[in-house]
């Protein structure tokens, strides 16, 4: 598969590097079209995913350099990739590599960001993404791969029924559209505390805010987590979505429920 997965690839690169022949939704379907032309078998994802292999592997050396597409100032829809790609990797337990090789996943990816920042195009979203990888502003979320959510969820809290959340513990985090990640938090009851931050956020930051903008634009993402998962284990987990998302209104790392 590899011979034709590299000849599918200089077919249609016109420039461009195996990051923008996957992530770009028009360039990559002419990729995959190609790799079945030439005869390669298997599916979307392994065609992908072989594609990023062979660059990994040193068997894109020699080609011509890639060219670089300018693009929109990424500081108007980056925190929408990034809540987006978070989101999905939790969910799904998946990598970015994963969610931009996957045609439905990246779908999704492209949707909720689309949802938090509106008016670019997919490409865009998984261009940042990507950037924010390279920049190290995307690292994986290590303490997730020991305590791993049972759930992952997200609402639009303009109209929430705060019954759809779980009272088991877990994670929560609010955010907002053209803001990013403004608080996070653990709980023992998530819904009890959704409703305390929702009628009258303890946080005084929080509720400054919430009383001047209202809930119009602003999302909230649930990690809920194992029953037998011990306080220093969530709040471990707390600290490190802290450390990796840098909330707005968190201060000195800990907001903790009892």
């Amino acid at each position: 598969m590899n011979e034709q997965v590299l000849q599918a690839f200089l077919q249609v690169r016109d420039g461009r590097s195996p990051d923008v022949v996957v992530a770009d939704p028009d360039l990559n379907s002419r990729f995959l079209a190609a790799c079945r032309a030439a005869g390669a078998e298997g599916t979307d994802v392994e065609l992908n995913h072989c594609l990023y292999n062979l660059r990994k592997q040193g068997k894109l050396k020699g080609q011509p350099p890639s060219r670089r597409i300018p693009s929109k100032n990424q500081d108007d829809y980056r925190f929408a990739a990034e809540i987006a790609a978070r989101f999905i990797e939790k969910r799904d337990h998946v990598t970015l590599d994963r969610i931009i090789c996957d045609p439905l996943l990246a779908r999704d990816f492209d949707a909720l960001a689309a949802e938090l920042a509106p008016g670019f195009t997919p490409f865009e979203y998984r261009s940042a993404a990507l950037s924010l990888r390279k920049k190290r502003g995307l690292q994986p979320e290590l303490v997730g791969r020991v305590v791993v959510p049972e759930q992952v969820l997200s609402f639009r809290v303009d109209g929430l029924d705060v019954a759809q959340i779980p009272r088991q513990q877990g994670i929560y985090i609010f955010s907002n559209t053209g803001e990013g990640v403004l608080y996070l938090g653990e709980a023992s009851n998530l819904r009890e505390r959704i409703r305390k931050h929702l009628d009258h956020s303890d946080r005084k930051a929080l509720a400054r805010w919430l009383w001047e903008h209202g809930i119009r634009d602003l999302f909230l993402e649930i990690h809920v987590l194992p029953a037998m998962t011990v306080l220093s284990h969530r709040r471990a987990v707390e600290s490190e979505l802290i450390r990796s998302r840098k909330p707005r209104f968190n201060i000195s790392g800990m907001d903790t429920e009892e």
